[in-house]
């Protein structure tokens, strides 16, 4: 049992050391990154977990009011509702898609060295990314191209579900399902996961992520295409505004936000109201997907090697960050959270380097 006193004193000096971030220096670092290359405008919000600080601040062309499109952060959300489920014994993630999914969907769905393995698929390989399907927008088509390159060079597609799984058919799988040690990023995997959802509870992924922002307060942030949410910060590749919405009407989960909502969603994640910390232990089952991201069950990390930052060590930062530039991680080792964006898909980099320093100064 860990000695009272000095749990006390532990936290004492993370108070202390968080009131090295103060307002000045926050929109000091905020207002540095609209000086980088196709940086139009920036958000962030920072909250220590007892609330004891709680600092906003926005540069360029978005405010702390502006919603702003969240992109692969709605993996989250999905995570957060299939999770639940789980706690409730609604789903089990060892359970096969074919519990699910009709044949003429799985059949030929991940095919390996020649040998069909979609009947192994499961709902957790799903959620961890460890499925070994690729990617319908990221990974190269038969012809070379990637749908995720013609998108942001102008031409919107839509991509409902049937069309989703008709081109992952003719693509190169990446490995065995569940292969030890193996996990590659995929939509395909969240988009099969909302078909899922859907079965197993009669209702639209979209009504699912909208019951999940009316149980939270989030009453800022809705699913696109929304009437509510006209005005939200345009999405730049380089200096070039980019038009999706044909795209957006085709998933039903994409979703736009604000760096407020965000904050209340990542604490109810990581908060203990909905799963405690035994149970978000057991979702820290890492794989590595792509430096500087490790991949657990529907949880991301990103994680800097003491190698690359020689003279102080970058926390533990967990939950999901998205193509645009937009984040919201929780930081167990500093009990804070911070969320926001940079709104730009050529260099979501930025927003790392944004948030180290922020880091640094908690």
């Amino acid at each position: 049992m860990p000695n009272i006193e000095n749990t006390a004193t532990i936290k004492s000096e993370i108070k202390i050391e968080m009131k090295l971030l103060n307002q000045e220096t926050l929109d000091k670092i905020v207002a540095q990154t609209t000086k980088n290359k196709n940086i139009q405008g920036s958000v962030f919000h920072i909250e220590s977990a007892d609330k004891s600080m709680s600092l906003f601040s926005s540069s360029g062309n978005i405010s702390q009011e502006s919603h702003y499109y969240i992109a692969s952060i709605n993996k989250l959300i999905i995570s957060f509702i299939t999770l639940r489920l789980w706690q409730k014994k609604a789903i089990n993630l060892e359970e096969k898609l074919s519990n699910y999914l009709p044949n003429e969907t799985l059949n030929g769905l991940l095919v390996h060295n020649s040998k069909d393995y979609s009947g192994e698929l499961t709902i957790l390989h799903l959620i961890s990314h460890t499925s070994g399907l690729p990617c319908y927008l990221i990974d190269k088509r038969p012809d070379g191209k990637k749908n995720m390159d013609l998108i942001l060079n102008g031409h919107d597609q839509s991509w409902p579900i049937d069309k989703v799984v008709s081109e992952v058919k003719k693509m190169k799988s990446k490995f065995i399902p569940g292969t030890k040690g193996k996990a590659s990023y995929s939509e395909t995997n969240f988009r099969l996961l909302d078909r899922v959802l859907e079965v197993v509870t009669n209702k639209p992924i979209q009504v699912l992520l909208a019951d999940v922002f009316q149980e939270l307060e989030m009453n800022n942030s809705f699913v696109l295409p929304s009437n509510s949410a006209d005005n939200f910060a345009p999405i730049y590749f380089k200096q070039n505004q980019i038009d999706i919405n044909r795209y957006w009407k085709s998933t039903h989960h994409d979703i736009v936000s604000t760096a407020a909502d965000q904050m209340k969603f990542i604490r109810a994640f990581f908060g203990g109201k909905y799963f405690t910390p035994e149970f978000i232990e057991e979702l820290k089952k890492w794989n590595a997907i792509f430096f500087p991201f490790k991949y657990g069950i529907g949880i991301q990390k990103f994680y800097i090697p003491r190698l690359l930052s020689p003279f102080k060590a970058v926390p533990e930062l967990i939950g999901h960050c998205g193509s645009v530039g937009s984040v919201a991680f929780y930081l167990p080792d500093k009990e804070a959270y911070i969320t926001g964006t940079v709104n730009q898909t050529s260099n979501p980099a930025i927003v790392f380097r944004t948030m180290v320093k922020l880091v640094n100064k908690l």
